[in-house]
């Protein structure tokens, strides 16, 4: 009887799910195609194909050109050839090993200047798990409050404590390490302190020199997510630590292979034993498939370019330097930045930003991605550019005179606020 009675309270899953679709999911009726899951068509460039238009493309973070560079082409065309997709199968730790895959991390590790590495077949699951790995019950995490989701999908595997520090505020930083430091000294446990390289929405530098410098004051172990400083900043493209001049006072590097290097996967670096450790306790690594050799002959290659073409990085910052000068020239809000990551602020409700997008990619090509509330304030409306070493002066200019008209559009009450107006 009390079993019955308690089935008056069960809810069923699916139910809840149709009632409530999540933040993103409440647009789906009204932007699926459009707004969220669009269609690039067409080779990856400055230009591609939006629903069979020209698109001057200021969505992809091919940040150094090398998705259709010749060199890079030609090796992933012979590498598949050679190898096909499968190779090798299974989890490296049991039959998916190889000398290549070895020869790029050992390639890796000699780039960031570290003592050994890990190759990740996800950057995102890599990231996650080997946070999973690398802290126990009894060990603290501190985070910067605008970590990115693969940085909160592993914590939310971590069983002990968690604090969150204010963005960037070192003073926040030394006070939730101070409560770390306190809470360890009865566990007897370590304090992992996680942050970004670049914040990717915003575009702004975490302030890793800073938090090296803390250090001094207290003891913990840096983990840096570098995924949009890895081929983009520093000397040699070595990333935000070296950028910094910090690269020693990071513990744990994180880069990934979806952005500077245009293709997937990712590395983990960091001491000899440490790696040693992750290689035989990072779940998503040891329980899943190998990196396909194509993929590792062509993160070879990418690599390759790097060291040796240092005019990718230069043609990149070119554009980098003109579009957000120019921009900033013209009376726009960039906000943050200090990276290659290039936001627009505008001020404008959910209805008014898809009316600019709608605006943008149907009457004058430009294809850019559009963020609102709940990722940025209320009323605020973010157009996040990225610009690339493919980039053209021209398109600068085209993208700052359309802005132009955009903003005053909006400014003047143009775009409707209670209703899509184009259709």
């Amino acid at each position: 009887m009390q079993h019955r009675l308690n089935l008056r309270f069960m809810r069923d899953i699916f139910e809840k799910i149709r009632e409530n679709k999540g933040p993103l999911g409440q647009y789906s009726q009204v932007g699926h195609g459009y707004f969220f899951f669009p269609k690039l068509e067409g080779p990856i460039g400055n230009k591609m194909k939006f629903r069979g238009k020209d698109a001057l493309t200021w969505s992809l973070n091919n940040y150094l050109g090398l998705a259709n560079h010749p060199e890079v082409r030609e090796a992933d065309a012979k590498a598949a050839e050679e190898w096909g997709l499968a190779y090798p199968m299974g989890a490296r730790m049991m039959s998916g090993n190889s000398n290549q895959h070895e020869e790029l991390e050992a390639e890796l590790t000699s780039f960031v200047n570290k003592e050994d590495t890990i190759l990740l077949n996800y950057g995102y699951q890599g990231m996650s798990s080997s946070i999973d790995a690398l802290v126990d019950r009894n060990d603290v995490i501190v985070y910067d409050s605008e970590s990115h989701a693969c940085i909160m999908d592993g914590m939310r595997m971590h069983i002990g404590k968690r604090f969150v520090y204010k963005h960037n505020d070192m003073e926040s930083l030394r006070a939730q390490l101070a409560r770390a430091t306190k809470l360890v000294a009865d566990t007897t446990g370590g304090i992992l302190v996680i942050t970004e390289g670049v914040f990717g929405m915003a575009g702004d530098q975490g302030l890793l020199k800073e938090i090296v410098d803390l250090k001094s004051d207290f003891d913990f172990r840096l983990f840096v997510d570098d995924a949009h400083g890895i081929g983009t900043l520093g000397p040699t493209g070595a990333g935000t630590g070296e950028e910094q001049g910090c690269m020693d006072g990071i513990d744990v590097y994180f880069g990934t292979f979806a952005k500077s290097f245009s293709l997937i996967g990712g590395f983990i670096s960091s001491e000899e034993k440490v790696i040693e450790y992750l290689r035989y306790n990072t779940r998503s690594q040891i329980f899943a498939k190998s990196l396909p050799m194509p993929l590792v002959i062509g993160a070879l290659k990418r690599l390759e370019l790097m060291r040796t073409q240092p005019e990718h990085k230069e043609n990149l910052w070119k554009i980098v330097n003109l579009l957000q000068g120019k921009l900033r020239e013209n009376g726009f809000n960039l906000g943050r930045t200090n990276s290659c990551v290039t936001p627009v602020f505008l001020n404008g409700g959910p209805f008014e930003a898809a009316n600019v997008i709608l605006d943008l990619r149907e009457n004058h090509g430009i294809f850019c991605s559009m963020v609102v509330y709940p990722v940025v304030p209320k009323d605020t409306i973010m157009l996040r550019l990225i610009p690339t070493a493919v980039h053209t002066e021209e398109d600068v200019n085209y993208t700052i005179e359309i802005f132009t008209q955009i903003k005053k559009k909006l400014e003047d009450g143009f775009y409707a606020k209670d209703k899509i107006v184009y259709e």
